[in-house]
């Protein structure tokens, strides 16, 4: 088990071993630089905190700043803690690139889904709407009854309705790698993944 993070770069499409067009998600991994090797002995629990895409030195904190330093990479934007199978290879300051990755793996892909804005019941619940007869012109795209009469003369909570949609943690289970590229640090995933481009993804296999 490891981890890294990445930037989404957006969708082309490739060919397989068979031949088949197979749409794909350009990832942006790494290179990561390893920041902090937490222990049982002093953390209570195992893990590797990795750091990436660089920071201005005016944006990092004293804090941030010293803790950088220890690891001996420049300041980052992004620290995230992944549980690596095998730490033994790994070091403050150690690079993590895709070469850890093989096509044709699985991974986990998580990530905050595209902002909706607020979106009625049709886009946002897949509501069917309405009739489009017997004079309902201003029906089409409502949500109808939400409720009952006289009892209990309240709406019940968790009813479907508009609201803000998207701007959700997104996490997607195997999700296969198509193509590693490892001179430009791209990951080729098949299908989509959540996000927008430029999106921070992190990606677990």
């Amino acid at each position: 088990m490891q981890g890294i993070l990445g930037i989404k770069k957006g969708m082309t499409q490739v060919f397989d071993d068979s031949g088949l067009l197979v749409p794909v998600t350009i990832v942006e991994a790494g290179p990561c630089y390893v920041t902090q090797l937490k222990t049982k002995e002093n953390d209570g629990y195992e893990s590797v905190q990795i750091a990436f895409r660089d920071k201005k030195e005016k944006r990092t904190s004293k804090p941030e700043k010293g803790h950088f330093e220890k690891a001996k990479v420049s300041p980052k934007k992004k620290v995230k803690e992944f549980q690596f199978s095998d730490q033994s290879d790994l070091e403050l300051g150690a690079e993590i690139k895709v070469d850890r990755f093989q096509a044709g793996e699985f991974v986990v892909v998580s990530g905050v889904s595209k902002g909706k804005g607020f979106q009625g019941v049709v886009k946002r619940h897949n509501f069917g709407g309405g009739r489009k007869t017997h004079g309902q012109s201003d029906r089409l795209r409502a949500p109808g009854s939400i409720g009952q009469g006289s009892s209990p003369s309240r709406v019940y909570k968790g009813i479907k309705m508009g609201g803000r949609m998207g701007n959700d943690r997104i996490t997607l289970k195997s999700i296969q790698i198509v193509k590693v590229d490892t001179e430009n640090n791209l990951l080729f995933l098949s299908g989509s993944v959540p996000g927008s481009k430029n999106s921070l993804l992190e990606i677990i296999n």
